[in-house]
């Protein structure tokens, strides 16, 4: 029979055991994060009816939509955690306490092209809080305060916050005029960074929006607004009562900047930046981009903002919230492609290595099955190798500890313990044994994925 030759679709990521583990461990600090602020943990099906998950689609993302049939049913892959979100919350409103926090960390599925560090199957860890009826402006600003406590638990120091309001983007291109054009005046804003103000003017006023100078120089002069965040609230001070929208949305955005003082964020970890606008038929206050301050060429790492009707497809309440993602299959990738992830995390499979000496076996399973009764993770080895195998065996993973038990060992009650790093070898009573090997790891137990020099 002819053998198929193994291979991973592209698109899609699998990591060797090593580079499991230190992505466990983001995924473990982040639901660690998130239920300190008292999200509740959430998982919806992959699979969902396609009426249902396309109800809002269109565009690109049906485009890019696993779609398929299974006898007469029409389904198709989730394409982000949002969207399900909204069919849960409708769907249960009746069972929920309001408001509904919940955080989410599961796969998902866009039929893209696939490239660098963009994939078509992808993790995302979300949070939203969701309002009935009405959510208050202070959520807006602990979000971003999760944010920073999030990164920061998972060691990386060099990102920033970058905080704006719709509202304010809305008044202002509405004082300019420019309602029905502010879509595409924000999109060609969005490039300012890749192609710089002069190329953004003349998009501005080229045929496709077709801006006049004197608007075209409005809107360049509004956003090339910068500085402290006080400042930056100051400048845009000077715009206040020409027209509603934009004085709601200046108020907003000082009362979230003021409370992210309250939360605790570093008034270095977050700015007030006039050219985010984030998605233009969905966000509608706060908005948010996070960025790493030392490879602004990576892109958001994680993105989000205030909505005001999460479940409009599905319900005729008004169900407000606001929430941010991660792409946590590229912000691994990014990690690494970097050289940011922490190699002396310890990601072998266990702390000790039981290795039996004796024919008999009962002794050695009864000292793992001792140490994993004390919290000790414990391999029991019992291939028929030769002694130096085995102890390869335990230096390829990684494994920290190795101990034997010999006929001599048995005899007296004792193990002989050994550190696979320092080659120091003692005999131990078995509680002794598993004390020493916590203590040894204690440091490392609660060591970040992530490790990069401070900012100079």
């Amino acid at each position: 029979m002819a053998k198929q030759k193994p291979r991973t679709l592209s698109g899609f990521m699998e990591l060797l055991p090593p580079k499991q583990a230190q992505f466990d461990r983001m995924v473990e600090l982040l639901r660690q994060s998130y239920s300190r602020y008292g999200f509740t943990p959430l998982d919806t099906p992959v699979i969902e009816a396609s009426e249902v998950l396309l109800a809002k689609a269109g565009g690109e993302t049906e485009k890019q939509i696993y779609r398929f049939s299974k006898g007469d049913s029409d389904l198709s892959l989730r394409f982000d955690l949002t969207v399900p979100l909204a069919k849960y919350v409708a769907l249960h409103y009746a069972e929920l306490s309001f408001p509904f926090r919940r955080f989410q960390i599961g796969k998902v599925y866009r039929g893209e092209r696939a490239q660098r560090g963009r994939f078509r199957e992808f993790y995302q860890a979300d949070i939203d809080v969701i309002g009935d009826g009405r959510l208050d402006i202070v959520n807006e600003a602990e979000i971003p305060a999760i944010i920073c406590q999030t990164f920061t638990a998972l060691g990386l120091k060099q990102f920033q916050i970058r905080v704006n309001n719709r509202k304010v983007l809305g008044g202002f291109y509405a004082m300019l005029g420019l309602t029905e054009k502010s879509g595409d005046v924000m999109r060609t804003v969005d490039k300012l960074p890749k192609i710089g103000p002069d190329k953004v003017r003349d998009i501005l006023i080229g045929e496709g929006i077709s801006l006049t100078g004197e608007q075209a120089d409005e809107i360049l002069k509004f956003i090339s607004i910068t500085g402290s965040n006080n400042k930056v609230l100051n400048s845009l001070e000077a715009y206040r009562g020409r027209h509603e929208l934009f004085d709601q949305g200046l108020d907003e955005l000082a009362t979230v900047v003021k409370y992210l003082g309250a939360f605790g964020v570093p008034q270095e970890k977050f700015a007030v930046d006039l050219t985010i606008a984030r998605g233009l038929d969905y966000y509608t206050g706060t908005v948010y981009e996070t960025f790493m301050t030392q490879h602004p060429e990576i892109g958001s790492i994680c993105s989000g903002g205030r909505y005001d009707n999460l479940a409009e497809y599905y319900t005729d309440k008004q169900l407000p919230g606001v929430g941010i993602s991660i792409g946590l299959t590229r912000l691994f990738y990014v990690l690494e492609e970097q050289g940011y992830l922490n190699n002396q995390l310890n990601t072998a499979p266990a702390d000790v290595l039981v290795l039996p000496m004796t024919d008999d076996l009962s002794p050695a399973i009864a000292f793992a099955t001792q140490l994993r009764g004390l919290g000790v993770r414990a391999q029991l080895y019992t291939e028929q190798k030769k002694f130096k195998q085995k102890m390869g065996y335990a230096d390829k993973l990684g494994i920290p500890f190795a101990a034997f038990l010999g006929e001599d060992e048995i005899a007296q009650g004792k193990v002989s313990l050994k550190d696979m790093t320092s080659g120091e070898q003692r005999l131990l009573d078995a509680d002794e044994a598993a004390q020493a090997v916590l203590a040894a790891l204690e440091a490392g137990r609660n060591a970040p994925p992530v490790r990069e020099k401070e900012e100079s």
